[in-house]
């Protein structure tokens, strides 16, 4: 385990039955809260944006803002923020996708990427994948192009890696930690 890895997970709190019976939530606020750690990780993404030739960030609503932005800040890149339909005014595009238990939709403002733009998509964790993926398509429909997915965290056992590589099509996906 690099030291990088290390200082992040001792900042990440473990919160059971959260936010139901048999969940093991993990909260990355302590992180936050803590500069150094929170730089780390801001450089770390920031340098993953950087190698992979990205011109814009994305950040996933909600804590794929608060990584995305600074991380953007960081690269010196501009930050684009994929919300929840319906948040965003003006022009949008639109993707939906499935959940466990349902589906939901996405939204991007339409002029905010073209096709000169290389975007990593950023997000605290890598769980089902859905999410992402939906992202990944929403940001092709814009006629953007992919840099990558970079992730503080992937839960390995709910196999969102393998539901994404269809759709990064060659594209890295980072995760900062696995577990």
């Amino acid at each position: 385990m690099t030291d990088i890895e290390e200082l992040l997970l001792s900042r990440i709190r473990d919160v059971a039955d959260y936010p139901e019976p048999g969940v093991m939530f993990k909260d990355i606020t302590p992180l936050l809260a803590d500069p150094p750690a929170f730089t780390a990780l801001t450089d770390a993404l920031a340098r993953i944006a950087v190698h992979t030739g990205a011109t814009k960030v994305v950040g996933l609503e909600a804590r794929g803002f608060i990584l995305g932005a600074p991380v953007a800040v960081r690269a010196g890149l501009g930050f684009i923020p994929v919300r929840k339909a319906g948040k965003l005014p003006g022009a949008t595009l639109r993707q939906a996708y499935d959940l466990e238990y349902g589906s939901a939709e996405i939204e991007v403002h339409a002029e905010d990427l073209c096709g000169d733009d290389r975007v990593l998509v950023v997000d605290d964790v890598l769980a089902t994948g859905g999410t992402a993926e939906a992202s990944l398509q929403l940001i092709r429909r814009a006629g953007a192009e992919i840099a990558g997915v970079a992730v503080l965290m992937e839960l390995a056992f709910l196999a969102g890696r393998a539901r994404l590589e269809p759709a990064l099509a060659g594209a890295p996906l980072k995760a900062l930690i696995t577990v």
